[in-house]
Order: C-alpha cells, then sequence, then structure tokens
C-alpha cells in the first residue's frame, strides 16, 4: 500500500466540493501526527526537511544525478504509458531541483553504473559529464564505489536525517526505527571506506565520459578496493 498523496486529495475534494477542502487538510493532519506510522507517510515528508542525505543505488546512476535523457531512457524500460512517464520524469527532475539545491549529500556511486549502456553512448557521454558538474557542488560528496562484493548490494537506499527509504524489484519503504537508520548509516560509513577517493572518482568518471563516443564503449579494466589505511 502506498501512502496518500496531494494529488489524490486534490482530486478528491474537487470531486466532493461540499467537503470544501476537507481531503486536503486530513492529509496535512496525518502527516504531522506522531501516532501515524512511517510507512503511511510520503517520503517527501522526511527528505525536504533533512540536512543531509546519504545515497546509494546499485547498477544505475541515482535518480537525483540523472539527467533528463538517461531518466527517460530508463522510464520508459518499465513499459507504462507515455502519459505516465512524462509525469515520473518530470517529478525526478523537480526533486533534484528541490534537494540538491538545499542539503549536504554523499552519494556512493556504483561503478557498474559508469559502464552500462543506457539509451545510447551520447545519452551515456552527457550523463557522465552531467554527474561531474554536479560533483563539484559544495554541498556534494561524491565517490565512486569500486566493484567489489559488499552486502549493500542487494537494495539501494536514501538515509535522511531520521528516517530511510530503501527498495527492490516488488516494493519500497520508509523505516524511521533508530536501530534500523543507524544501521543503514553504518553501511554507508562502510561503503564509504571501500570508495575510491573523491579526486581518484573524478577523474575515474572524466576519463570513461571521455570513451562513450559513437559505437565505443568504455573497456573495463580489473578493479580492486583500496588497500585500508
Amino acid at each position: 500500500m502506498r501512502p496518500p498523496s496531494v494529488r489524490v486529495a486534490d482530486a478528491l475534494d474537487k470531486v466532493f466540493p461540499e467537503r470544501r477542502g476537507w481531503y486536503l487538510q486530513w492529509l496535512d493532519d496525518i502527516r504531522s501526527a506522531p501516532e501515524v506510522p512511517a510507512t503511511f507517510r510520503s517520503w517527501s515528508d522526511y527528505e525536504d526537511n533533512s540536512a543531509t542525505l546519504r545515497l546509494w543505488t546499485p547498477l544505475i546512476v541515482d535518480g537525483l544525478f540523472q539527467t533528463e535523457d538517461y531518466a527517460r531512457a530508463l522510464i520508459a524500460l518499465t513499459g507504462v504509458t507515455a502519459e505516465v512517464a512524462a509525469a515520473r520524469l518530470g517529478a525526478r527532475m523537480e526533486r533534484q531541483q528541490r534537494v540538491l539545491g538545499r542539503c549536504r549529500v554523499s552519494y556512493v556511486l556504483d561503478q557498474s553504473a559508469l559502464y552500462r549502456l543506457v539509451g545510447s553512448p551520447e545519452i551515456m557521454k552527457a550523463q557522465l559529464r552531467h554527474v561531474l558538474d554536479v560533483s563539484v557542488r559544495p554541498n556534494v560528496v561524491l565517490q565512486v564505489m569500486p566493484e567489489v562484493a559488499h552486502d549493500a548490494l542487494a537494495a539501494n537506499y536514501v538515509l535522511a536525517d531520521d528516517a530511510v527509504w530503501s527498495e527492490h524489484t516488488v516494493s519500497g519503504g520508509v523505516y524511521t526505527d533508530p536501530i534500523i537508520v543507524a544501521s543503514v548509516a553504518a553501511c554507508h560509513d562502510n561503503l564509504r571506506g571501500e570508495c575510491l577517493k573523491v579526486s581518484e572518482s573524478v577523474a575515474l568518471i572524466g576519463r570513461l565520459a571521455e570513451q562513450w563516443t559513437g559505437a565505443n564503449q568504455p573497456t573495463r579494466q580489473a578493479t580492486a578496493a583500496p588497500a585500508s589505511k
């Protein structure tokens, strides 16, 4: 079950005008009520009030760092209608503007995403350059996770100050249990410990961006995790 949304509440208010905006008011009330389960609230309620976000998305570039063309190519794979695809794309781009302009972001980028073709080589080249452009923002720390085994490979997560969004193929959910939040925070710290340095990450992305040209695709090189310090 997904949490109620502003769009649904607004539609209900229009269908039942005699309720005089009751549905939107009800939605606002339940989102602020402490006794309402976390999974009944929208993830944006937590994300928009967080000072810091920590991100991990295996296999692909995370949505906060995607170009429109890259995101459009991924959404097309889900088989949704053109209308739904356009709405999802618009929401993804709006979220980038809302989040990246406000909070600190620690993003662990899966190295395999740099080699995985999404759309076309031209789209990949532009995507990697976009990642570089976003990475130079003062509120963003980006590191590449080498292609080595790690227990975080099973699912992605977005970690806010006091909540976690995590999803897999079947579903996703919001978790606010302090033990779960702390365990994901520890997982993120462990991931960063296996990552390339920021400067090494930027150099790698820049090098691979130049290899995505025409029919060419970057060639993988054997990669090991950084030595323990």
